[in-house]
C-alpha cells in the first residue's frame, strides 16, 4: 500500500494540442492531445499502476482486492467498490464545446451514472485566454432555445479571463467551456456524461458536425446567473490551504518550500496529489515515489502519515 503512480490515459480531441506532450512528457503520438486521464475507473478507461510491486494492476482490481485499505471505510460505505472521482490534465488549443453536466438524480435516471460536479485549477493560460462559466444574466428557457435557433447563444454567456492559479468550481447544470490557450487540472465526479449544446459549427476530421444534446440539456440547465464559481483561497506557503469542500471531494493546495509531514491516521480516505509545479518525494509507511509537475499519485487510505520532501513544490491534495 505504498504511494501509487499510474499510466496516463491519453485522449485525442478535436480541440487538443501538444502542451501535455511537450511540457509534461506525456506519451502522445498526435498534435491534438486534449486530455491526460491521470486516475480513472471509468469503464473502458481504467488506470493501470506504473510503479512498484503492483505495477500492471488496474485500479479496479486494487479496489476489489484491498477495498477499505485503499479507499477508506467511509468511502466504501458511500460508493461501494466504485472509485468516486476522475482526475485529468486538459490542454485546450482551441475552444472546447459549450456544455453542461446533469445532476446525480437526472444522470442516474437517464444514464445509470453519477452526475458531474467538477473543479478547475488553471496551470497555464495564454494572454487573454478565457473560460465560459454560466450566463451573464438570468435567462428563460424559451429565450435560451431562441438563442440556439438564431445562433446567438454566445451573447448570453459569461466570460472570465484567467491566469495561472485561478480556480473554478463548476456545479452540475452550469453551462461552461474551456477557452483556447488554457491548460488546467480537473477534479470531478466519476462520470463521462456531458451535454454538448454548441460547438462553433466545427467539423471533425471526417467532415462531420459533432453531436449536440439540445433536448437532453433543456431540463438539466441552471438558467440563473450565479456568481458562485470563482474559488477564493489562501495561498500561504508551507501549510495546507483549503480550496474546495463539497459532497464529492475536498481539495487543498500545498505551496511548499520545505518538507512537510501530515498525520493522516484519522482521514479515512485515500489521498491524491497532483503536482502543478516543482517536484517532491512523497512517502507513507510503506514506500515513497518521486512526483514532478504534470504527475499524479494515489496514497492509500491505510497510510498513517504522509511525508513530502521538497525544496519547492505546489500540490493539489484531493480526498473524499
Amino acid at each position: 500500500m505504498y504511494p501509487l503512480k499510474f499510466n496516463p490515459i491519453m485522449k485525442d480531441r478535436l480541440w487538443g494540442g501538444e502542451k501535455l506532450k511537450h511540457l509534461f512528457n506525456k506519451p502522445s503520438e498526435t498534435d491534438t492531445t486534449g486530455e491526460s486521464w491521470e486516475l480513472s475507473a471509468v469503464k473502458g478507461d481504467v488506470s493501470i499502476v506504473s510503479n512498484g510491486e503492483l505495477k500492471g494492476t488496474s485500479l479496479q482490481a486494487l479496489i476489489d482486492e484491498y477495498g477499505p485499505s485503499l479507499l477508506g471505510e467511509s468511502v466504501i460505505a458511500r460508493f461501494g467498490n466504485e472509485f468516486p472521482i476522475l482526475i485529468k490534465f486538459i490542454d485546450a488549443k482551441q475552444d472546447l464545446s459549450i456544455q453542461l453536466h446533469p445532476h446525480d438524480d437526472l444522470a442516474k435516471e437517464r444514464h445509470d451514472s453519477f452526475g458531474k460536479t467538477e473543479m478547475w485549477y488553471i496551470m497555464d493560460a495564454d494572454p487573454g485566454s478565457k473560460l465560459i462559466v454560466g450566463f451573464n444574466k438570468d435567462v428563460e428557457k424559451e429565450e435560451y432555445k431562441k438563442s440556439l435557433e438564431e445562433n446567438t447563444l454566445l451573447d448570453l454567456l459569461n466570460y472570465e479571463e484567467v491566469t495561472s492559479g485561478d480556480t473554478f468550481f463548476i456545479n452540475t447544470g452550469k453551462i461552461h467551456a474551456i477557452g483556447a490557450g488554457v491548460m488546467l487540472a480537473e477534479i470531478q465526479q466519476t462520470s463521462d456524461i456531458t451535454y454538448r449544446v454548441f460547438d462553433f459549427n466545427r467539423k471533425d476530421k471526417e467532415g462531420n458536425l459533432r453531436e449536440l444534446h439540445t433536448e437532453l440539456a433543456l431540463d438539466a440547465i441552471d438558467y440563473q446567473k450565479k456568481d458562485d464559481f470563482k474559488v477564493n483561497y489562501s495561498s500561504a506557503k508551507d501549510q495546507v490551504n483549503q480550496m474546495v469542500d463539497c459532497p464529492y471531494f475536498k481539495t487543498n493546495i500545498l505551496d511548499l518550500t520545505t518538507d512537510l509531514t501530515q498525520d493522516t491516521s484519522n482521514r479515512d480516505s485515500f489521498t491524491i496529489y497532483m503536482c502543478v509545479e516543482g517536484n517532491a518525494v512523497i512517502a507513507n509507511d510503506y514506500g515513497d515515489v518521486h512526483l514532478q509537475k504534470g504527475e499524479t499519485i494515489l496514497v492509500p487510505a491505510v497510510s498513517k502519515s504522509v511525508s513530502i520532501a521538497t525544496k519547492g513544490v505546489k500540490l493539489l491534495e484531493v480526498t473524499i
